[in-house]
């Protein structure tokens, strides 16, 4: 997993109950505004279904990086707030690091104690979806090399 969502995820394990809540706030406050190019594609491509707030995921392959940006309403906090954490957490990671972050990291933050299923699965969905992302970037990159995307 990347040192700085690894950090992200001890800050807000090692929190108390309201301390997570306002960590999630301050990290909505962050999510910084999708680029004019992405504006205008959010579409069902780029909604992530599982979520029930509207989250618009876009996932870009850059020097053997990804970069990952996001829209999440203001109106939703803790998930405007995840969103940020995995954008700050994940951004500038390599493929092979996105696809380290366990499928469990929403309990490993202590995010379980504080939102109800309904959002924890919302938030399960939203990294689900990073991940495919960037196993769909793996693919192209394999592809585009010349190299055998299956084993």
């Amino acid at each position: 997993m990347p040192l700085k969502l690894n950090e992200l995820i001890e800050e807000l394990r090692e929190a108390d109950r309201q301390e997570r809540i306002e960590l999630l706030i301050d990290l909505a406050k962050s999510l910084r505004p999708l680029p004019a190019r992405l504006e205008a594609l959010k579409d069902s491509t780029h909604r992530v279904e599982e979520c029930q707030s509207p989250v618009f995921l876009f996932v870009e392959p850059a020097d053997g990086v990804l970069e990952i940006h996001a829209d999440a309403p203001i109106e939703a906090p803790t998930v405007r707030g995840f969103v940020s954490l995995l954008v700050e957490g994940l951004s500038g990671g390599t493929i092979e690091e996105i696809l380290s972050v366990p499928d469990d990291l929403v309990d490993r933050a202590g995010l379980v104690e504080i939102l109800g299923m309904l959002r924890v699965r919302g938030l399960t969905g939203v990294l689900r979806r990073v991940k495919r992302e960037a196993t769909k970037a793996e693919i192209g990159r394999s592809e585009g090399s010349g190299k055998s995307a299956i084993g």
